[in-house]
């Protein structure tokens, strides 16, 4: 719970850092990959906010995707919500953050979910 709480604080930080630093823009999309880990296969997956894409059992849906204003292709942040639909549970909901993906995980046991860009 600790470690979940200071995750949290640490996430927080960082994302208030880009947007005290300088200017950001929202994007229609984001492009995320998807790792299964028993095939071995990654898998990109294009997503616009407000909508939800199936992966394998993961519901994935996007909120919204942000980057620094004048530079699209640099450090994107991404408001996901991923569900396992065999559990009906929420099992990620929260920021990601393209450069520094291990700092707010997805965690689950076969797949990882991590963002690649903002897209327009």
């Amino acid at each position: 719970m600790i470690a979940r709480t200071l995750r949290a604080l640490l996430c927080v930080w960082v994302l208030a850092m880009p947007a005290a630093a300088q200017d950001t823009l929202r994007a229609g999309g984001a492009l995320l990959r998807g790792l299964d880990k028993v095939s071995g296969r990654t898998t990109d997956l294009p997503l616009r906010v407000g909508e939800a894409l199936r992966y394998g059992r993961l519901e994935l849906r996007l909120g919204e995707c942000r980057f620094p204003a004048g530079d699209q292709s640099s450090d994107a942040f991404a408001q996901l919500t991923i569900t396992d639909l065999r559990q009906n549970t929420t099992i990620f909901s929260g920021w990601m953050i393209a450069s520094a993906p291990a700092l707010s995980a997805l965690d689950d046991a076969r797949y990882d979910v991590w963002v690649m860009a903002c897209q327009s």
